[in-house]
């Protein structure tokens, strides 16, 4: 019977400030998933948190947008935001941007990746948890993992690779998707997903067995708000060995630190660093952006995991990167290229401070 893995995520309250998950809001979610599978709902579950992000990753027998995964998730986050508010943490609940839920956690600001899938004898999956950064964070690394023969060598040397992957593309400001097949398309495909604020990647699949290899979440926070209420701080799902790129290639990509949206405010590029769950506490500047890799082995459903995959030396150098970038992109102040240009201030106060002075310009 197919399994679905669901990562559903939300910024329920920082402690302190934006920087981290307090150990009560994580506790509360972690039990709520522990009852869901108890009754039955869930086949496993557990919580996790990357900065002051909540994240549930859940295995269930219910197939994508199921509507009771989906209330589980809003009641967990509800919960948690009512320990966050007795606590008086830093923007407590400031991801639920409706009052009620109508049925799916999308458009009513959480986050969430999902992915179905036949379980196959062995079953390696990695889930992504990103902080301080913005949907369409996972562009650049997922053309790596699964278009680049420079980073994976199975699309060269291993038979169940070589006939490439599909993308599914959205573009979430006309919410419309596109599908391109890698490599014979990957130029149109670069020319669309090189605009992360705009093209996301979706869904990846094998062009040789039709399965799904990859999810990521593509949720806009400020698009759903219509203005600044936090960054999107995605997630993503990655299977991998066999027909998908091995673990090692799927995590090779972060042994760069790449550019991404968010930093403070949202209103920043800075590099995506990629930590152990202890270390993914973003505190300077709210950064550097943070990223963690959790490893799992599924078996017959159950979560047998994790392994923090970032908690290696060998990504120590690109550590070290993120903070040189860092300091680079600092000094820059509020000029770009730190700050982001003015077409993705939109959601900030710029609209309102061009509006006061808009009878101030005079022509030339």
């Amino acid at each position: 019977m197919p399994q679905t893995l669901s990562v559903i995520k939300a910024d329920v309250g920082g402690f302190v400030g934006h920087s981290a998950m307090h150990p009560d809001v994580l506790g509360e979610a972690a039990e709520s998933l522990e009852r869901a599978v108890q009754s039955g709902l869930l086949l496993d579950a557990q919580a996790h948190a990357c900065g002051d992000d909540v994240f549930l990753v859940m295995s269930h027998e219910r197939g994508e947008n199921d509507e009771s995964v989906h209330q589980l998730a809003w009641d967990t986050f509800v919960a948690g935001t009512e320990v966050a508010r007795r606590l008086h943490l830093y923007g407590a609940g400031q991801d639920l941007l409706v009052d009620a839920f109508s049925g799916n956690i999308r458009g009513a600001g959480p986050g969430s990746a999902e992915l179905e899938l036949e379980e196959r004898p062995s079953e390696p999956v990695l889930v992504f948890m990103g902080d301080k950064t913005s949907a369409g964070a996972f562009n650049l690394p997922l053309y790596k993992m699964f278009a680049d023969p420079f980073n994976t060598a199975g699309l060269v040397i291993s038979e169940s690779l070589h006939e490439g992957f599909s993308f599914e593309v959205h573009d979430v400001r006309e919410h419309r998707k596109i599908v391109f097949a890698a490599p014979a398309e990957i130029y149109d495909l670069l020319a669309f997903i090189g605009s992360p604020a705009r093209y996301a990647v979706k869904r990846i699949a094998s062009r040789a067995t039709g399965e799904i290899a990859a999810v990521s979440s593509t949720d806009k926070l400020s698009e759903i708000a219509g203005r600044y209420v936090g960054k999107d701080d995605p997630t993503a799902i990655v299977r991998c060995q066999g027909a998908f790129p091995a673990v090692g290639e799927a995590l090779e990509p972060f042994t760069t630190a790449w550019t991404v949206e968010g930093f403070m405010r949202g209103s920043h590029y800075g590099p995506w660093m990629p930590t152990s769950l202890a270390e993914a506490h973003p505190s300077r500047f709210d950064g550097p952006p943070r990223l963690v890799a959790l490893g799992y082995q599924l078996a017959e459903g159950k979560l047998v995991g994790p392994r923090d995959m970032f908690d290696d030396p060998s990504f120590d150098n690109v550590r070290r990167e993120a903070n040189d970038i860092a300091d680079y992109l600092r000094k820059h102040g509020p000029f770009e290229p730190h700050r982001l240009p003015l077409d993705e201030m939109e959601y900030t106060t710029m609209p309102a401070v061009a509006a006061k002075l808009a009878d101030r310009w005079a022509p030339l």
